[in-house]
């Protein structure tokens, strides 16, 4: 048994000027606000949700990316809207956002 439900990463690197990087994207700004959320949700702690920033996840040319474990689930996203359906569909609901999976 995983010690969380679900444990998401956001891919936080910032690269040079003028190289692509999920952060330049607002991927801090995005994993705040999904972070806030899972702790509005009261979804947040052992058996339930960890929201994570991370270092260069390796797929910045389809970024901004979030990962989402035990399934293993890439997703980009445009806005909070996107994540808050990445949260609503997959983390509560347990569907995988078909339109937002890379």
């Amino acid at each position: 048994m995983s010690y969380f439900k679900h444990h998401v990463f956001f891919c936080c690197n910032q690269r040079e000027p003028g190289e692509t990087c999920c952060n330049a994207l607002g991927a801090s700004e995005m994993q705040a606000y999904a972070k806030d959320r899972i702790g509005q949700l009261k979804m947040k702690g052992q058996g339930k949700v960890r929201i994570n920033k991370a270092g260069c996840l390796d797929r910045c040319d389809e970024g901004p990316v979030m990962v989402v474990y035990p399934e293993a689930v890439w997703y980009t996203y445009v806005d909070k809207e996107d994540v808050e359906e990445i949260i609503q569909e997959h983390l509560i609901g347990g569907k995988i956002v078909e339109r937002l999976k890379i």
